[in-house]
């Protein structure tokens, strides 16, 4: 079977479209697209544990993606761990009162940063604090107590 020159050009054509699509599909995947420059404010918080959050997870209100974490560290002063989030500045509404947790996204998914607005008048802004933590639930922790508890009931 012989190849024309117009088969050749289809099929080099059609191999250069399949990797722009791989490589747009590992940008898409990889979240490359966060790093564009947006507006963002930035807040920070502490948790006593941070279970395996890291940078760049996601920080959501209501389900919806709002920020980012953009560091996660041990503050030797206050002896615990502070996040620190960027929080896009179209959500500048968030009161001074609202509450961070550590959740995590299904059972062996992501953790993420979900926050719950307060009810006060004061509203966050860049360099604020948010003063009421949730820390993350740590799955050993948990098998332990219920461990304990199961072995406790066999006491008596």
């Amino acid at each position: 079977m012989r190849t024309t020159r117009t088969q050749e050009a289809w099929v080099g054509l059609f191999v250069i479209l399949g990797i722009i699509a791989l490589f747009a599909l590992a940008l898409k995947m990889s979240n490359f697209s966060s790093y564009r420059k947006e507006e963002v404010y930035r807040v920070s918080v502490y948790f006593e544990n941070v279970g395996g959050l890291r940078a760049r997870a996601p920080v959501t209100l209501s389900g919806v993606k709002v920020g980012r974490v953009e560091e996660v560290a041990y503050d030797p002063e206050q002896l615990e761990a502070k996040v620190v989030l960027a929080i896009n500045s179209g959500t500048d509404f968030l009161p001074i009162d609202t509450a961070a947790s550590i959740y995590t996204a299904g059972l062996l998914g992501e953790q993420y940063i979900a926050l719950e607005p307060g009810a006060e008048d004061e509203t966050l802004k860049d360099g604020s604090k948010i003063r009421h933590s949730q820390s993350a639930m740590v799955l050993e922790e948990l098998v332990g107590q219920v461990l304990v508890n199961l072995t406790s009931g066999d006491e008596e």
